[in-house]
């Protein structure tokens, strides 16, 4: 547990917790099960026990904002070319000694740094800047559930889509009342042993794995899934065959997924970034498992980018980077030589943002907004 100890500042009361008999109360938001005292956090910094109750010290309060391609997130298969903003808080429930956004998921300023933003003022920011989604990504939405699950409403009354990156370390009841809110989700499956989650991520495989399948056959959210690469790691031919089977046989075939190139980061700056011969393998070992759609990211490999048909191996969506090049799906989402449907979500024409990346000051936005 964080010995910082929790402020009336920007606490929002919440649910997913119970007393215990010793009494201390227990978090009851993923499998952390972190148990305080009064004014203690949980490891994720960000949640914790004030006037005898579980408050979320976030809630309204962002760490940046940027437009994105949605296909950064990574999403190939959730409209096409359109534009995302991007937004995330403070903490995380895991503690993965790579994190490339160590700055935001392991910040303990969260008070002084972030920006305010109501639920209401992110949606019509987002309709402003002609967004066609919004993304809770930097950190895992998970933590700042309920601030997410808000914005989420709101974004419903303008027509904005809604997009979780995730690790999926949640518990079944938050986890249910969540995916109602939700459109899309990149799940990050950050390997598949339960050594590499105890040691490495701080967590467990199977929590992970259990939400991949309730997301896939339980809800509506549109599914794909990102594994970052470490060399040494989780990058041997036996895992990932194992992994791209196990997607295959319990998700199906239709989702995607990408395979992203590690760079030395945070608590990892001793080992090399993943040679672009290891996501070729990777994607190989995929397809032969019988996956549909498999990409690689954090590289220029523009095979690696490409939408193929599942049908017939067309070229369906060719990218180079973020960028469309070119896009033969039909308006009905088709291929035009065999008319197999291409899975996921996709308007009658890909949108135009193309490889853009725009930082936006929302206080300046939300200026604009009555």
């Amino acid at each position: 547990m964080s010995d910082a100890l929790i402020t009336d500042q920007n606490a929002k009361p919440v649910k997913y917790w119970h007393w215990l008999e010793d009494k201390r109360i227990q978090c009851d938001l993923c499998p952390r099960y972190c148990k305080l005292r009064e004014g203690q956090r949980g490891l994720c910094f960000v949640r914790g026990r004030l006037h005898d109750q579980m408050v979320l010290t976030t809630y309204g309060r962002s760490s940046g904002f940027c437009i994105d391609p949605i296909e950064k997130k990574p999403l190939n298969h959730f409209y096409p070319g359109s534009s995302v903003l991007s937004f995330g808080t403070a903490g995380c429930n895991l503690a993965c000694k790579f994190c490339q956004n160590w700055d935001m998921s392991k910040s303990r300023e969260v008070d002084t740094l972030a920006d305010a933003a109501s639920p209401e003022k992110l949606a019509a920011a987002a309709k402003q800047h002609g967004c066609k989604s919004i993304a809770f990504t930097y950190n895992d939405p998970v933590i700042f559930h309920e601030y997410a699950i808000d914005a989420a409403v709101a974004c419903k009354e303008h027509d904005i889509k809604t997009v979780a990156v995730t690790a999926g370390y949640v518990c079944p009841e938050p986890r249910r009342e969540f995916y109602q809110h939700m459109d899309a989700a990149n799940v990050d499956l950050k390997a598949f042993t339960e050594r590499f989650y105890r040691k490495i991520a701080g967590g467990d495989l199977h929590t992970v794995l259990d939400t991949l399948q309730y997301i896939k056959h339980e809800t509506r959210v549109w599914l794909e899934l990102t594994t970052l690469l470490i060399p040494g790691e989780n990058d041997s031919d036996s895992e990932l065959e194992q992994m791209c089977k196990w997607v295959a046989d319990h998700l199906g075939s239709d989702v995607p997924i990408h395979f992203t190139a590690f760079h030395p980061d945070w608590k990892m700056m001793d080992i090399e970034s993943t040679p672009a011969s290891t996501l070729t393998r990777a994607r190989e070992i995929g397809i032969t498992a019988g996956l549909n759609y498999v990409y690689t990211g954090n590289v220029h490999d523009k095979q690696g980018d490409t939408t193929f048909c599942s049908g017939c191996g067309e070229t369906l969506i060719v990218r180079d980077w973020y960028q469309i090049l070119e896009y033969k799906l039909s308006a009905d989402a088709r291929c035009p030589k065999c008319d197999t449907i291409c899975a996921g979500h996709f308007d009658e024409k890909p949108g135009t943002w193309g490889s853009k990346r725009q930082p936006v000051r929302l206080a300046d936005t939300l200026a604009d907004i009555s």
